[in-house]
């Protein structure tokens, strides 16, 4: 029997941890095989399997640091997806919260979008790629918010494409701007997340925030902004190209996209695609493909994302097998 023993870091932190009724803590022992004793000032964790023991400390001390530095309860997903880390030996994240505002900090939940942050903070463009739910906008987001605040940015500017997804824009109500709205909510609501009402309204009226449609970027240089492209996999190859070149002096890009939700039609060339391959030795621009496990909406979404997944991966086989 393998046997380690870690500090309790506070008695507050290490309820969080264990939760209400010992929720968490079943879930912990189940997950990894492991036996968790609490001995005053001391946890020990036993198990037959020396990995399973190693992770399992790894773990809660972990989950203590990370109990002790949000101040709240952990939910059972904060829960999963540390053991999912845990059980790939992936760093459970530590990288520095982003501050949106005095107080409000926006905390990477997985080893990759703390990767991902990182990266935001290194490099002057980024391309982040992966499924919905991974917070690929959003992280974006909270870091031009900080930049604004803290690094003198003029301004923050957010663009998407137009394009349709099984729709057409002429059946939608309204003139121009009352058509493109639907497709730049999402960023106005990760916006609304982060700021309070009033001074997102503040922001937008003094133009330090620009919500546009990827066919306004055409014939501007924007300079001291954070520019973020999202749904980026439906750009064409030449709208790439005419977003990545509007960056001035002292401009940040960050570029998001799921390649594998392109609503372009068939005989045109994603741009995202494209410049994964074009742009890949530039070495000031930095890529990070997020996965699976960093989806972090409702549990149920990295489930659907896995059944379709699985359902594409049936399909090629098949195709391949019937080809042969």
């Amino acid at each position: 029997m393998e046997e380690k023993t870690i500090s309790v870091l506070d008695s507050r932190s290490l309820r969080n941890v264990f939760g209400t009724c010992d929720e968490h803590l079943r879930t912990i022992r189940k997950a990894l095989g492991i036996q968790v004793i609490l001995d005053g000032d001391e946890i020990m964790i036993r198990s037959s399997d020396p990995d399973s023991t190693r992770r399992g400390a790894y773990l809660l001390e972990q989950l203590q640091q990370l109990a002790y530095r949000e101040g709240g309860i952990l939910s059972p997903d904060d829960i999963s997806r540390a053991l999912s880390e845990a059980m790939c030996d992936e760093e459970i994240s530590q990288v520095d919260p982003l501050e949106v505002f005095k107080g409000r900090l926006i905390r990477p939940k997985t080893a990759g979008q703390a990767k991902y942050v990182e990266l935001l903070r290194q490099k002057e463009i980024v391309f982040c790629t992966g499924p919905a739910g991974t917070g690929k906008t959003y992280l974006a987001v909270a870091r031009a918010v900080e930049a604004l605040r803290t690094e003198g940015k003029r301004k923050i500017v957010l663009v998407r494409p137009a394009v349709e997804a099984g729709e057409s824009l002429g059946f939608l109500p309204g003139d121009l701007q009352a058509k493109i709205n639907p497709y730049l909510r999402p960023l106005f609501d990760a916006l609304a997340d982060m700021l309070d009402h009033d001074i997102l309204q503040r922001y937008m009226s003094e133009d330090r925030v620009e919500v546009i449609p990827l066919a306004y970027m055409r014939g501007r240089t924007i300079n001291r902004a954070c520019i973020i492209l999202d749904e980026a996999q439906n750009t064409t190859v030449s709208q790439m190209k005419m977003f990545l070149t509007r960056m001035g002096e002292n401009s940040r890009i960050v570029v998001c996209g799921d390649p594998t939700q392109i609503d372009l039609p068939s005989h045109k060339r994603s741009g995202l695609s494209d410049a994964l391959i074009r742009l890949k030795n530039i070495p000031g621009i930095g890529r990070i493909a997020l996965g699976d496990r960093d989806i972090v909406r409702h549990n149920l979404v990295q489930q659907i994302v896995n059944a379709y997944e699985a359902d594409k991966k049936n399909e090629e086989e098949s195709n391949f097998v019937s080809e042969q």
